[in-house]
Formats: C-alpha cells, structure tokens, sequence
C-alpha cells in the first residue's frame, strides 16, 4: 500500500484553513471574506462579512455601491451593505466580554484602514493575511507606525472587479 505520509499544518496554516471555512458563511460575493482571532494557539471568535444583524444581504438584494473620491483623484467603489469579517469578529469579542490584547487575526487580506484601526485599539499585535488587498497601503502603514506584525502567506493581491 502506498500511502502519503500526512503533513501536519503550521498554526499559521491551521488558524488560516479555519478563517477560510469561516468565510463560507459570508454574503457579500464582492469579499467573502472570513476572520479568526486567537490567543496563546486558542480561538477567541471568528467573523465573516455580512449585512448587520436583521437587514437584506448582497446575495439576497444586490450590492449598495458608493463612489469614493480619493486624494490623488481617483475613484473607487465600495460596497457598504455589510461588515467586514474582522469588524464582525471584534463585535463578537465585545458581545462576549472577551478582551483581544495581545492576540492574532487571521484573515483573506490586508485589512481596509477602518479595520486596520479597530484592530490597533484592540490591542491585536500580529495580523496574518492569505494575501495582499490593492488599496491596502495605508492599513500596512498604519500597522507599522503601530508596532502591529503584518504577516503575508503570499505576495499575491486581491483586486475586485468594478473597483
């Protein structure tokens, strides 16, 4: 018999296939996106993105665009019907009573600058992403002004269609 000899999978890998399996619960098609948020190799809570608790979902209703003007002149758009996974995981911490200091997200990709800075105030000091998200420049600043670990399993990077 010819069997593969199993390999077991880092934490990182482990916490990383998790936040995956989290992200099928996610119903907005633009990101579905999944978070994990662990102390000490521990699951603290987790989080996908999705419409706040009782109003339509994307898949349901479609997207709700918005147009953002940024400085340099350019326009993108943004869906703002849902929550971003790790918004919904820290919301979950607070509901809980669970304190985030010191612990480690895992997520799909560079978190936007809203979350990038929930996650500072959070005390989270490690930040471990599948992938690079194209307008995520200034999340990775931010998290090095603050001494927050940004990890990447790839340089790869999420763009969206209709940005």
């Amino acid at each position: 018999m010819d069997e593969q000899k199993h390999t077991r999978p880092s934490w990182d890998e482990y916490f990383m296939e998790i936040a995956n399996t989290v992200s099928k619960r996610a119903t907005c098609d633009r990101g579905r996106s999944g978070c994990v948020i662990v102390r000490d190799r521990q699951i603290l809570v987790t989080g996908y993105v999705g419409s706040p608790k009782g109003l339509p979902h994307c898949d349901d209703v479609g997207h709700q665009l918005r147009k953002v003007l940024h400085e340099d002149g350019s326009i993108t758009q943004h869906c703002v019907r849902t929550v971003h996974a790790e918004q919904n995981a820290i919301c979950q911490a607070a509901k809980l009573g669970i304190s985030l200091n010191n612990s480690t997200l895992y997520c799909r990709m560079t978190p936007c600058r809203v979350c990038a800075m929930l996650i500072i105030n959070c005390g989270i000091t490690r930040v471990v992403c599948e992938q690079k998200y194209h307008d995520g420049a200034e999340s990775e600043e931010m998290f090095r002004k603050a001494g927050v670990q940004l990890d990447f399993f790839s340089n790869d990077t999420v763009k969206y269609d209709n940005q």
